[in-house]
């Protein structure tokens, strides 16, 4: 019987310390753009971000008719729905959802995957700094 409590206080006492570990490297979506930025600044020609070019370039179709906003819909606080499988896509703006850009690894994956998508290319640094400083400034 002891054994068994000392084990399920052991159980508890790791698994809180890990939640506690993950959650001092958590993100703010502020922190993901200024790493962005870091990233960005060492670039030729690199301008501040831009609320209104990352909203431009978020609902403008580019190769395959597609643009951010075929999946993610015009308002980035409203549920999107994957173009092709018509998978649910919770709300990209961070005010909406408040898991968006919060891990900087996700951040890149996603960056990554949809850039190739919809320019087939990776997004530049300001390309990515400009659409999450729009999707910044989109609340509920």
């Amino acid at each position: 019987m002891m054994l068994r409590v000392f084990f399920a206080f052991g159980l508890v006492v790791t698994v809180a310390a890990g939640l506690t570990a993950n959650s001092a490297f958590a993100e703010t979506p502020v922190e993901v753009l200024a790493a962005i930025k870091a990233e960005a600044s060492g670039t030729p020609g690199f301008q501040e971000f831009s609320a209104a070019r990352g909203e431009s370039f978020f609902k403008t179709k580019r190769n395959h008719d597609l643009s951010c906003s075929t999946c993610h819909t015009d308002n980035p606080a409203a549920q999107g729905k994957h173009s092709e499988t018509d998978k649910i896509i919770k709300p990209l703006a961070p005010a909406a959802n408040e898991e968006r850009f919060t891990d900087m690894k996700k951040v890149a994956k996603w960056f990554k995957r949809n850039c190739n998508d919809v320019l087939d290319r990776e997004c530049t640094p300001q390309e990515k700094g400009d659409v999450l400083a729009y999707l910044l400034t989109v609340r509920k």
